[in-house]
Formats: C-alpha cells, sequence, structure tokens
C-alpha cells in the first residue's frame, strides 16, 4: 500500500436508507472528447468542443496537444449565443490547429486514449516528442501503434519495450499505407490510427489479424466522428473487408461539436435505481449513439429494471429484485466493474464472458474485482475470459481500488446495499468522473456537508 495519504484515505460508501428517486446530470464523454481533441487539431480550420468533459484524462489529452503546438482556449458561458457559448451555455473549448512540433514531453497518466491516440499525432510533429507516465502505464499494452507505426515511416526509440516511456522522432509528415496490427488487447491501436490517417500522406489501411476484436462500438465512434470532420472511411460494416479499415487522405473540417453525456460513467447511477427498486434519471441521454454506455438499457432491464427514453432524457427504474446474467460484454468491457458489483447483490448466479481484456486495463480488473468482492464475504471466481459470480451475503470492509476509477464506483454501488464498506483512494475517479462523491450524495439526498464529515469521521 502508498503511503500517500490521498491514496490510502477511506470514504465510507452511503448505504441507501430506501429507494432513490433523483436525477443525475452526468458530465460529458470522455471518448468523444478524446477523440473530437485529436482531430480538432489535426483540422484545416478552428473548431469547438462544447460541454467537454473536463477530467485527469481530458486534461491531459489537452495539455499534450498544447505542448505540440495547437491552441485550446477554454471559455464558460451561462448564454446560449455568441462566441465560445455552450448549447445551452456552460464550457467550450476552442481549439486552434498549428504546425505541430517539438521538442516536448508529453503525460500520459494512466489514459489509455492519450498514450496510444498521441502517437500518431507526434510522427506528423516537426521534431522529438518524449511520451511518458504512471508507474501502470509502463504495464499497459503500446506495441500494436509502436509497431504499426514503424511500419507506417516513423522513428521511435522505446529501447525494445513495445511500452513507455518512449520517444517519437516526428518529420513533419508520415507516408502512411497498408498495416497489419494485432489489437486483440486494445480496439484502441485500431481508433489510434484510423484518427490520424487523414493527415497521412497516402491515408491508411489498418488491417487486424489477431483474436476477437474487443470494445468494437469504440472503432464505430472513432469511424462516425471521422466521417463527421469529413474523412473518407471504408468499415467491414459498409461493406468492406471483415477487419480492415480504410481511411483516404483528407483535409478534415473544423467541428462545432456537442460532447454527448458519458454513458458508461452513468452506469452507477442507474445501477443504484436496480439496487434499491428506485428511479434515476439522466438527462440528454441521446437516441442514438456509439458510445458502449448504451447498452445498459438492455443489460439492467434483463437483470431486472425498466427503463424509457423520452425528451426528458433516459429513466431507468428498478424493482426491488437482481437477477444474474449470463452475457458476453466483449464489445462493451469497461461495463464490466459495474456489473460485477450489481451481480454480487442478485438473486442468482451470473457470468460475465469475453472481457479478457480487461486484465490489462488500469489495472488487472478481473483478478481486483475478485479478490474485492471476495473479501466482502462474495464468491467470485475468475474464468479464462470473464467472471462467475455467485451471490452470498456480504458484509462490511475495506475495497480497495488500484488507482482504477470502475472499480471504485463498483464499490460505491455495493455499499448502497451492504453497511461498513469503505473505499480506498475514492478521488480516483476524477480521471473520468469528477466530483463523484459529491454526485452519489446528492443522489441520495445527503448535504455535501454531511458527506464530508462522513468522510473525515
Amino acid at each position: 500500500m502508498t503511503g500517500n495519504p490521498a491514496l490510502t484515505a477511506l470514504w465510507p460508501a452511503p448505504l441507501a436508507s430506501g429507494p432513490v428517486d433523483a436525477t443525475v446530470t452526468v458530465p460529458g464523454s470522455k471518448s468523444v472528447t478524446n477523440r473530437g481533441l485529436v482531430l480538432a487539431a489535426l483540422s484545416a480550420e478552428p473548431g469547438w468542443l462544447r460541454r467537454p468533459l473536463r477530467s485527469r484524462d481530458t486534461l491531459l489529452m489537452a495539455e499534450a496537444l498544447r505542448s505540440m503546438g495547437v491552441g485550446i482556449e477554454e471559455t464558460v458561458s451561462s448564454t446560449t449565443s455568441g462566441a465560445g457559448a455552450g448549447a445551452d451555455g456552460g464550457e467550450a473549448w476552442r481549439v486552434i490547429p498549428a504546425g505541430l512540433h517539438g521538442p516536448a514531453t508529453v503525460d500520459v497518466g494512466n489514459a489509455g486514449t492519450v498514450m496510444r491516440f498521441l502517437p500518431p499525432v507526434a510522427a506528423l510533429a516537426d521534431g522529438p516528442i518524449r511520451f511518458d507516465g504512471d508507474p501502470r502505464s509502463y504495464e499497459r499494452p503500446l506495441n500494436g501503434v509502436i509497431d504499426a507505426l514503424r511500419t507506417l515511416g516513423a522513428r521511435i526509440d522505446d529501447d525494445g519495450r513495445g511500452a513507455l516511456p518512449l520517444t517519437v522522432h516526428g518529420g513533419g509528415a508520415l507516408d502512411g499505407g497498408p498495416v497489419e496490427i494485432d489489437a486483440s488487447s486494445s480496439s484502441q491501436f485500431v481508433s489510434a490510427l484510423l484518427l490520424s490517417a487523414p493527415r497521412f500522406n497516402q491515408g491508411v489501411e489498418v488491417r487486424h489479424v489477431g483474436n476477437a476484436l474487443p470494445s468494437l462500438p469504440h472503432i464505430r465512434m472513432t469511424v462516425d466522428m471521422l466521417r463527421t470532420a469529413g474523412a473518407p472511411v471504408d468499415t467491414p460494416e459498409a461493406g468492406g473487408e471483415p477487419n480492415v479499415w480504410r481511411v483516404a487522405p483528407s483535409a478534415l473540417l473544423g467541428r462545432d461539436l456537442v460532447v454527448e453525456p458519458d454513458l458508461s460513467n452513468a452506469q452507477p447511477f442507474l445501477a443504484a435505481a436496480l439496487v434499491t427498486g428506485g428511479r434515476v434519471t439522466i438527462p440528454d441521454w441521446p437516441e442514438r449513439t456509439t458510445q458502449p454506455g448504451d447498452a445498459l438499457r438492455d443489460i439492467f432491464t434483463e437483470m431486472g429494471g425498466s427503463c424509457e427514453l423520452t425528451d426528458r432524457g433516459l429513466t431507468f427504474t428498478g424493482t426491488g429484485r437482481v437477477h444474474g446474467i449470463d452475457v458476453d460484454l466483449s464489445d462493451v468491457g469497461e461495463l464490466t466493474p459495474g456489473i460485477a458489483a450489481v451481480a454480487a447483490l442478485a438473486d442468482s448466479e451470473s457470468v460475465l464472458r469475453g472481457v479478457a481484456h480487461l486484465r490489462l486495463h488500469e489495472t488487472d480488473r478481473l483478478a481486483a474485482l475478485t479478490k474485492e468482492i471476495n473479501e466482502l464475504g462474495g464468491d467470485v471466481t475468475e474464468t479464462e475470459d470473464g467472471l462467475r459470480i455467485r451471490p452470498r451475503p456480504l458484509h462490511g470492509g475495506i475495497f480497495h481500488t488500484y488507482d482504477d476509477h470502475r472499480l471504485a464506483t463498483a464499490a460505491a454501488v455495493i455499499g448502497l446495499a451492504v453497511e461498513g464498506v469503505q473505499v480506498e483512494n475514492v478521488a480516483t475517479t476524477a480521471k473520468t468522473l469528477p466530483d463523484f462523491p459529491d454526485l452519489w450524495s446528492g443522489m441520495l439526498g445527503i448535504s455535501s456537508g454531511a458527506a464530508a464529515a462522513a468522510r473525515r469521521a
């Protein structure tokens, strides 16, 4: 355990006193914000991101692009008109493309989008760009991006590790062309190459040659955002070859992008409705989206709730009973910790499949969920590609989070139904969901003063 008080502090997860009944406004999508920043930085004209997520991962992305010469101006407005105004007020970022250049040093933190999306951007810069990050970032796979960029003409020094830290020696341009990669450990390898491909001299043809590709909705998100920015993209879904994506060289358009709420970050709040037999509304839930979190509507309904999508947003209602589920989460792996938390409180066994790649995320999520739920009295076993969860009466205790934001929110869900759960380092939720403890307390009708007193106790 680290001696840093910020990391060892224990947050008493509030126990629900009854069914929740709340409206929770969830901040913008990290995945959309960081893709939008990269595309805007590579565009031929300035663009806007409205309602962006302000979190550790997105601020790391913005600061990294600034270090390479991109202008990012942050504004706040309470009006609906005028330069810098959000769609209905709020924060907006104006992104001003510029000639990318080094030398620069990029801190990736432990953000997969930063460590994987930006080396291709750095290959287009004039000068060396060094990438470094948190200790865990050294252990996360990056070889798919490194090897692909070398094939496409980039010069990268990584001392043969296939991981951070590394330096990309940008030459101001990149040839591009066809490349084969094994992206079975992260769909971000594919997205990383596609996002910068319009600026490659020959575009790119990415051919995945490994095992099953995880998190396909995130690749669809990348493709949709590229097309909206004016890039021609051929995909398997559009009648192309299986596991092959082609992007032609083109000038990207400066966009005015309104960032959707982060549907994966809505998960703990929807889970609260399910676990307590209550009702939670998430405003502005999109009718159509490529976000993986949209799958929660079907998954949590199967586990015992119901939902209604209206102009107001998504309202999810629990019945007071939680059922087990047998589900393939290969497309939506990031939802696994929250689903595992609900499954540990269910009335029957659950099997979560297709998520072996989670062993390489912010932490080994499968091992961490197994250990922490079992230490609260649960019965979780790892399988080759997921988890088997047999519900048992749980008790209080410390739930360690391993600097993983989704472990922290999963622990909070369990704490709704189990008295005495203490969450280590709940502050790690700032990676993608700033102010989570206050949002959680607000949903439960607990004043911020009472919540702070509980944290001090």
